[in-house]
């Protein structure tokens, strides 16, 4: 009796021990006369200066100093500069003490090819926010693996949308920014699966997540809810993504599915057969709680979320509005 006694209190500590880690690190919220560094990971800058400049001057309207990564600018074909001049870059923004933040210019493809190639050390020792979406999930991914919280939001070509549609998505940047509180209502769809969960939010763009898996990148989403986004694919190209997330266990233990964005979807001469919507309902099982038309992705309402945050999410159809609010908890 005291061995099964003891071996119970054991387990009880170690679960303990394990949950007790799992509050994720929050890097300290922005305040006047801190400073961002404008890096490019991804993809090329080219005849992009203006934009990055109005991007500068943005963050200093409120009271930020900025810097830009040296090789921002460069031609490596497809990429901002070569893999080791995009590396420096992000690398001397992760070493940097004085600098808070980390905005990435753009996303495309890039990303993955620096990340294991990147020193967490100092990082760890002064952590800071790292900001994007699109291909930048490859560091939102890695970096919630490690143990601290990122923004998913607006970089720095996102001021190529009109300025009238992009309002919502500047402010709710500024507010994830300098800590300010995050909660959205969101216009139910017909298409939601209802309920009232509350835990950690992870994700980002679907090709990304997919991508990372077999790699020390790929997320545990057990006990967590899953933000997903997506552009340009064709329907069978989102059903395989989301078919090889279903097999590694992605959707086995998760609370609840959010859909961002899923812009520009192609017309395959083979017809599908079902809406988007039903294809992904087709793939998360029945009794997981799923919302539909979160306003985060490719489009230019990209409203911001801080992953690894824990989220009360009220998923309603027909007339009630559905709520994400992120706590500080």
């Amino acid at each position: 009796m005291k061995k099964k006694i003891t071996f119970t209190v054991v387990l009880l500590m170690i679960f303990s021990s394990i949950y007790s880690q799992e509050k994720l690190i929050t890097p300290t919220y922005l305040k006047k006369g801190d400073t961002i560094a404008i890096v490019a990971p991804a993809g090329i800058l080219k005849n992009r200066q203006a934009t990055i400049q109005k991007a500068k001057k943005l963050a200093e309207k409120w009271g930020l100093n900025v810097v830009l990564g040296k090789n921002i600018f460069n031609n490596g074909q497809h990429f901002a500069g070569t893999d080791s001049e995009r590396c420096q870059d992000f690398q001397d923004a992760l070493d940097n003490k004085n600098i808070k933040a980390i905005w990435s210019a753009r996303g495309g493809y890039g990303s993955v090819r620096i990340l294991d190639k990147l020193d967490f050390t100092k990082f760890k020792e002064n952590p800071k926010w790292v900001i994007g979406y699109s291909d930048i999930t490859a560091f939102h991914n890695h970096i919630h693996n490690l143990g601290f919280e990122t923004i998913h939001g607006m970089m720095a070509t996102s001021l190529e949308e009109k300025p009238e549609e992009i309002t919502a998505t500047i402010s709710s940047f500024k507010k994830a920014l300098f800590g300010t509180e995050i909660s959205y209502q969101i216009p139910s769809a017909k298409h939601n699966r209802k309920g009232v969960v509350k835990g950690e939010i992870i994700g980002g763009n679907l090709a990304i997540l997919a991508s990372m898996l077999g790699s020390k990148s790929q997320l545990n989403t057990n006990g967590k809810i899953l933000f997903i986004e997506e552009i340009g694919e064709y329907k069978y190209s989102i059903d395989r993504m989301l078919q090889s997330l279903k097999r590694a266990g992605y959707f086995t233990k998760v609370k609840a599915v959010i859909i961002g964005n899923m812009t520009s979807i192609k017309k395959n001469s083979t017809k599908w057969g079902s809406s988007i919507e039903q294809l992904i309902l087709d793939v998360i099982p029945e009794d997981i709680p799923v919302l539909f038309n979160f306003p985060a992705g490719h489009e230019a309402d990209n409203r911001a979320m801080i992953f690894g945050r824990n989220i009360k999410l009220t998923i309603n159809r027909s007339a009630k509005k559905s709520i994400v609010t992120f706590t500080k908890d």
